[in-house]
């Protein structure tokens, strides 16, 4: 029998697989970065995988005579349903994640139980869509990014992704090879740092708001799919909600709790500034205290209080506008104007800075 035949045999008898009676084979393990993994999976009779792109499945393994269940988002795509492939990082004391790495090789089974999750653009119908991912975040956006160029939708895709350095960015020469192809499709990186010894002459630093409207000007008019550390999410949110964007064409899927279907959507409790919530700041060396509203800045409650705060950008980029914050919250969502430490000593950007209720500010 030639290859042609054996494929369209294969074709015609492979069954879907069914994740109660079968176990998956670890068929290649591929190394993606210094510490992020591929395992492949395929089944011992060659059935063929059916699912959405963009969902995940559970494991279950035995660690130490303990089963452990862990979910992971199928970085393959169903176009390609004759393989299933996860990409894992080794985290810090994450206990199945580093089993992974350090055990499960090439001839091993595991069971796994799904496909499960809601998070794809299947469900989501658009013209444009903006895929945003921060790390091994990548997976499930890259699964629908490899399933529109290998159906030949022609769908206008912009893609960015964030990475610590250039050396993290996940899956990149794929990217740039369908970003070179298809005009329809661009894509981005943001990276925190450049490598040692080496130069990096794309943006820097994380995402803001600015690096958003420079890269995809037309954010506003897209569907949204983002993944990622909550951090680096919750930071995306802070950026659409203040320029306006309407938060129903946003869809997030999180890593710590994943969503099986719609009654399990999780509530975030992030603070959304109050347009018609009062405020007061206390400038305790000048003397002066001023009410204004929440959706005001510091900077702008400084002026009406006849006070000059030094400022430049006015984005949170500079840093110019930093004071010291003594009592009281503020919303600040900047864009990479000041340290983690410096925020930690109570420090604050006056141009994007949010009072909540009274604050007081050593100015």
């Amino acid at each position: 029998m030639n290859v042609r035949n054996a494929i369209a045999r294969l074709n015609n008898e492979a069954k879907p697989w069914n994740s109660h009676r079968e176990l998956l084979e670890c068929t290649m393990v591929l190394q993606d970065s210094a510490n992020v993994k591929t395992f492949c999976f395929q089944t011992a009779d060659a059935s063929l995988f059916r699912y959405l792109p963009g969902q995940f499945i559970t494991l279950e393994l035995e660690i130490d005579g303990e089963k452990v269940f862990r979910t992971y988002t199928l970085s393959s795509s169903p176009s390609r349903p004759l393989c299933l492939t996860i990409t894992v990082k080794a985290q810090p004391g994450g206990r199945v994640s580093n089993w992974l790495h350090q055990n499960l090789k090439v001839g091993d089974f595991v069971k796994a139980h799904g496909p499960s999750g809601i998070f794809t653009f299947h469900n989501h119908v658009a013209d444009k869509y903006l895929f945003l991912s921060g790390g091994v975040g990548i997976t499930p956006v890259l699964s629908m990014t490899r399933w529109l160029f290998d159906f030949g939708t022609h769908t206008d895709v912009t893609f960015i992704h964030s990475a610590q350095t250039p050396s993290d960015i996940l899956f990149r020469h794929e990217l740039e090879m369908i970003n070179a192809r298809l005009p329809e499709f661009k894509v981005a990186f943001v990276c925190e740092r450049a490598d040692p010894y080496g130069a990096w002459t794309g943006y820097s630093g994380r995402l803001n708001q600015l690096m958003l409207e420079l890269i995809c000007p037309d954010y506003q008019e897209r569907e949204v799919f983002c993944c990622g550390p909550e951090p680096y999410m919750r930071a995306v949110r802070d950026i659409l909600r203040k320029s306006g964007f309407d938060m129903a064409r946003y869809h997030e899927e999180s890593f710590d709790v994943p969503v099986h279907d719609e009654t399990e959507t999780i509530e975030r409790h992030d603070t959304v500034v109050d347009a018609q919530a009062s405020a007061q700041v206390d400038f305790t060396v000048s003397g002066k205290k001023v009410s204004c509203r929440e959706s005001d800045t510091l900077l702008s409650a400084a002026r009406e209080a006849g006070l000059h705060i030094p400022s430049a950008c006015m984005f949170g980029v500079c840093g110019t506008c930093k004071v010291k914050k003594t009592a009281g919250e503020v919303h600040m969502v900047h864009a990479g104007g000041i340290s983690d430490e410096e925020i930690a000593e109570g420090y604050v950007l006056a141009c994007c800075s949010n009072p909540l209720g009274e604050v007081a500010i050593e100015y």
